[in-house]
């Protein structure tokens, strides 16, 4: 019977090297712990050119298969539909079933859901500008993985039975010609100079944003809802290889749920996330939202009052467990019985900019194909839409002039084994054909105040903007 196959490789502090090896490949994908100090990181993962890719078409399956296909799916144009169907397939294989339950991927789904997503979960008003290309959703079947996990200093090749001998062959060719650092610095010094040709600059003027403020108020003052998260769009036009700006990026930035990936030599996703959306575990599923946030002092002096402050913030606090139990509530859709909990509230997570709050909330799951389900069902993450989560939606389309894209979606992996994990895109830029996106926003309250508020979004956006402007400004 055929069975997953383990290669060990030598022990890579990062892929980048062998990322840089895959490149050539299509749909390459890096899931980048980036910093092995964080409490949540372990693995890194790589995979490239997929079995099959699940994204939006018009009028058609939602499926491009790139070799015969290995499973008759139901004719819909619902691509959540069509990934719940996959995924049960999947999960149903033999050698699924008897894979090893330690590895995070063993082949199956890995990608990226866009914010706008969420019109496939929830009927929603769709009234924004959309003039980013990047497809509302890419997941590719993959049939190999490259894990890295760093509490055990150990490489793997994994390959599944989808993946042919020759396949695999090549793989280990580039990966052990690869080493830490050469490869990437050769594939960087080879490539097109990465620039900004401009500052970022906002999509709405501090006058505009103060007027959505005051909208979110008389809403919340209405008993619309209690929460709305309200966000800002940082453009500019670049040229070159972003892989480059990911690289400085990763380095200024680090965070525990970094994600570089490549759909066409025009466009690119560069994640650098702080929060987890959704991990499942062996049927254990946990989501930590992050709801709360304040600037790094400039002294440890300044620091550790800053820290204080936020974890006996009232104002957050009260955010922060609003989120819960909306979490709470989302998972309670999907989760066993009984099984819902919030075992920690209000922890202090530290960033190279920022402090959070950090809470958890778990559920549990009895079936491998239910994880992608807990998914669906949850999307899009709370704590970057408000409360009640779709009035909250209806409020941002209405407000934010464009569309959100990836950002506030998720990057997510959905394993073969049952063994799922994903972030939320904060933290995170767009490259769509010469036009650099990033944004940020913010939960308002009724007790929020307008300018703390606005200066939030640059707090947590300014270091990627600074970054790249101090090093590719010219």
């Amino acid at each position: 019977m055929s069975e997953i196959k383990h290669v060990n490789l030598p022990y890579q502090a990062s892929l980048l090297s062998f990322f840089a090896a895959v490149r050539d490949l299509p749909f390459p994908a890096l899931l980048d712990s980036n910093h092995e100090h964080f409490p949540d990181t372990n693995f890194d993962i790589l995979v490239a050119n997929p079995i099959a890719r699940v994204h939006p078409v018009s009028n058609s399956q939602p499926i491009t298969w790139y070799t015969t296909p290995l499973y008759e799916l139901s004719n819909t144009d619902n691509p959540m539909t069509l990934l719940n169907e996959l995924m049960s397939l999947i999960c149903k294989e033999p050698w699924a079933q008897s894979a090893p339950k330690d590895l995070p991927f063993v082949g199956g789904l890995l990608g990226y859901y866009g914010y706008e997503s969420g019109h496939y979960v929830e009927r929603l008003p769709d009234t924004v500008d959309h003039d980013i290309k990047l497809e509302t959703l890419s997941l590719g079947l993959y049939g190999w993985a490259v894990i890295t996990s760093h509490k055990k200093k150990t490489t793997k090749l994994i390959t599944s039975p989808w993946c042919p001998p020759e396949d695999v062959a090549d793989l280990i060719n580039r990966f052990t010609s690869a080493c830490d650092d050469v490869l990437v610095k050769h594939d960087l010094n080879e490539a097109q100079p990465f620039r900004l040709e401009t500052p970022f600059t906002s999509n709405m003027t501090k006058t505009e944003y103060a007027q959505k403020f005051s909208s979110v108020q008389d809403y919340i003052r209405s008993g619309d809802c209690y929460q709305v998260n309200l966000a800002q769009r940082f453009s500019t036009k670049y040229q070159g290889d972003t892989f480059t700006a990911y690289h400085t990026l990763r380095d200024a930035c680090p965070t525990p749920f970094s994600a570089y990936m490549e759909f066409s030599p025009q466009q690119s996703l560069l994640s650098h996330s702080p929060e987890r959306f959704l991990l499942c575990d062996q049927g254990r599923v946990e989501s930590k939202p992050i709801k709360g946030t304040v600037a790094r002092g400039n002294s440890p002096e300044e620091d550790k009052a800053n820290a204080d402050w936020l974890l006996t913030s009232e104002k957050d606090r009260a955010e922060n467990l609003m989120i819960v139990d909306l979490l709470r509530n989302d998972l309670g859709r999907t989760c066993l019985t009984g099984s819902i909990k919030a075992p920690k509230l209000f922890a202090l997570e530290s960033y190279a900019n920022v402090h959070h709050l950090v809470s958890t909330v778990e559920g549990r799951i009895d079936q491998a194909d239910q994880a992608i389900r807990v998914f669906h069902q949850s999307f899009p993450g709370g704590s970057i839409t408000g409360a009640p989560k779709i009035r909250a939606m209806e409020i941002i389309d209405e407000l934010e002039p464009h569309e959100r894209s990836a950002y506030c979606g998720s990057v997510a992996y959905f394993s073969a084994n049952g063994q799922m994990d994903s972030s939320i895109t904060i933290r995170t830029l767009v490259a769509d054909h010469g036009n650099l996106h990033c944004w940020a926003g913010g939960g308002l309250v009724a007790d929020s105040k307008c300018q703390e508020e606005y200066q939030e979004t640059f707090t947590k956006v300014g270091k990627l903007t600074h970054t790249l402007e101090q090093d590719f400004l010219k």
